[in-house]
């Protein structure tokens, strides 16, 4: 006699119901976007409303005994998500209650309600007519190909078992590591968990066929109030890794959740701790793990630079983390806070590689007239290519030294072939590397090879979606492309990511200037020169703006400010070469550009596409300089 067997209750609380068999939770009969973890532990709560279900109780029913998982981090976010989705507050709650060490209550009225059980079968009915059979003659060929198949089932014959039964595979071939949380309950530590996750988010782009989101994107979603599918939608990513790091002297502690967007889904957590000496290790066995999980095939390299570590100096290294910290901040003044713990950081332990890297890296921008300038090339760049080297010679596998060093040979020593096989060699090492995609561009559109470089632009911000200086590389690109409209439409994006950023209105105003709209193109300059108080580079284009709009006065009186300032500072000679252009002053010009060649500026590698320049480009003098560069043809 079989017995009846009750369906799965709905519960009701609110305006909520958790129909548990779906594992699914409505809100006024509309299905919240809540699944995985929150959902399992609202159920464990409402198995038992009013009472205390213990942390102890919850980790045995929601994390196997094989499971390595923070428990605590992973806990307080699935009551987090699950207090999110219920529209309420930890402080009042209307549902779930917190008891301190102790565990949750469900405090809310709840309705459960059973549909009616299947009847049983009528036993009482004796010996019920047998069934004709419904195969008729065929009976015994039929069970004679049901047993064949049955044995073909068990034998797994074909994998045929497997493909029934085995769970969907994964499709994760883009992650954004998110900003680590500071565990360590010190705000000067917060450079610290940057760093790490900042390394954590190098490691994985290293892997080849996994698309990983630059940090200068992940660093605005720090402390954020949006939920995950959100950043997971902005990002346009499959997976998102969330976790925290905490230090207590050498000792150091990461948590990593793995979280599939879409469906949303936790699909992996482990805890690491280390000592600071083998903080190198840590990282890459975060990130291995992080592989491991969504299943993306290494290639043998990949596998090597995934297992490769040495130890470092822990001073050393938390020096070096701090330098990071304040150059990804990129200012003059961060930087020369950068290089102050660069150096102490190579002072401590001169072995150590990463240090020269990150020197290398400051002084290259120091020489960019775009970027931070105010110094001679000659004053810098010999200080970055001898860093850059130092930091290959100590470790030949940082991307970034590889980076830097192309950088310098392409800007400085006009090496385009050097230049463009550091750049290949960095992006070998590190494929989701955004900015050396974004100065490969430059190699390239320099060239004129400038369908490959708009490949190189579009993986890069592809890798760095939201990053200023990324989306406004593109802007770049197709202002030298002559595509101006497309240049102010991706730049005016630009100043939606960060309204204050002052090379979008610099480069607005050189797009408009092009367009013959001089009014707006000085009128972007403008808000430029006032964001970059002391650029001489923007001054000296305003200049050339006042020049071929006819107002020459202005312009002189430009050109008569830029040489009081060449007494005591440095001025880029081509930016003063682009006024004496536009006033047609063409022997002036030229002079200014030998002047250039002779102090070797990072401007005159843009010859052959800088449109300002076309008035020259009838001249045999000016065929001769590109020669002389060595652009390639």
């Amino acid at each position: 006699m079989s017995s009846p067997t009750p369906n799965v209750p709905t519960v009701r609380f609110g305006v909520f119901e958790l129909d548990i068999r779906a594992g699914e939770l409505r809100k006024r009969g509309v299905r919240v976007p809540l699944q995985g973890l929150p959902i399992q532990l609202l159920t464990a709560l409402l198995e038992s409303p009013g009472q205390v279900t213990t942390r102890d109780e919850l980790r045995a029913r929601l994390w196997p005994a094989d499971t390595f998982v923070d428990f605590d981090h992973s806990l307080h976010n699935a009551v987090a998500r699950l207090r999110e989705a219920l529209g309420e507050d930890a402080n009042t709650p209307r549902f779930i209650e917190t008891l301190p060490r102790r565990g949750y209550r469900f405090i809310g009225p709840v309705e459960t309600s059973v549909s009616p059980p299947t009847a049983a079968p009528d036993t009482a009915q004796p010996n019920p007519p047998l069934p004709a059979r419904p195969w008729g003659p065929f009976a015994p060929a039929i069970l004679a190909v049901l047993a064949a198949l049955a044995i073909l089932f068990s034998l797994n014959v074909g994998g045929v078992r497997s493909k029934l039964f085995e769970k969907p595979a994964l499709h994760i071939d883009s992650i954004a590591v998110l900003p680590l949380k500071n565990l360590s309950n010190d705000a000067e530590q917060d450079y610290f968990a940057d760093g790490m996750t900042e390394a954590v988010i190098t490691d994985l782009g290293k892997v080849s066929a996994l698309r990983v989101i630059s940090r200068t994107s992940v660093a605005r979603y720090k402390d954020t109030k949006r939920s995950l599918p959100e950043i997971a939608r902005d990002l346009q990513v499959d997976a998102l890794v969330e976790g925290t790091v905490a230090r207590s002297g050498d000792r150091v502690r990461i948590t990593a959740n793995l979280i599939q967007a879409a469906p949303e889904r936790h699909l992996w957590s482990e805890s690491y701790e280390r000592d600071l000496r083998d903080v190198i290790a840590l990282q890459n066995d975060v990130a291995r793990n992080i592989v491991q999980q969504i299943q993306v095939k290494l290639t043998p390299e990949e596998h090597a630079r995934l297992s490769t570590a040495h130890t470092v100096d822990p001073e050393s290294y938390k020096l070096y983390i701090k330098g990071r910290y304040f150059w990804v901040k990129r200012s003059q003044e961060s930087f020369n806070r950068a290089m102050d713990y660069f150096q102490q950081a190579i002072n401590r332990d001169s072995s150590y590689a990463a240090p020269y890297s990150g020197l290398a890296d400051c002084y290259t921008l120091f020489g960019s007239s775009f970027d931070v300038g105010g110094l001679a090339p000659s004053e810098v760049q010999p200080k970055a290519k001898a860093a850059a080297l130092k930091a290959l010679e100590l470790d030949n596998s940082l991307s970034d030294a590889h980076n830097s060093l192309a950088y310098v040979k392409l800007t400085y020593d006009w090496d385009w072939q050097g230049a463009e096989a550091e750049f290949k060699r960095s992006l070998e090492l590190n494929p989701g590397y955004a900015d050396g995609h974004h100065w490969y561009a430059h190699l390239l559109l320099s060239s004129g090879r400038s369908e490959e470089a708009l490949a190189e632009s579009t993986r890069a911000l592809d890798l760095s979606p939201v990053s200023p200086i990324i989306n406004l590389h593109l802007g770049w690109h197709y202002l030298y492309t002559a595509q101006y409209d497309r240049a102010l439409d991706q730049l005016a994006k630009t100043l939606e990511l960060d309204p204050n950023y002052p090379l979008a209105y610099w480069y607005r105003g050189l797009a408009y200037e092009q367009k013959k709209m001089y009014p707006q193109a000085l009128r972007e300059m403008g808000k430029a020169k006032s964001l970059l108080p002391g650029n001489l580079a923007v001054q000296a284009d305003i200049g050339h703006v006042y020049a071929v709009s006819g107002d020459k006065a202005a312009a002189q009186k430009v050109t008569a400010d830029l040489k009081q300032e060449a007494a005591h500072r440095y001025v880029n000679q081509y930016e003063v070469a682009l006024i004496y252009v536009g006033l047609g002053q063409r022997e002036k010009a030229f002079a200014a550009l030998d002047a250039a060649f002779r102090e070797h500026s990072d401007q005159l590698i843009y010859l052959k596409i800088d449109p300002r320049l076309d008035p020259l480009r009838p001249d045999p003098r000016f065929a001769d300089l590109i020669r002389r560069v060595g652009i390639p043809n």
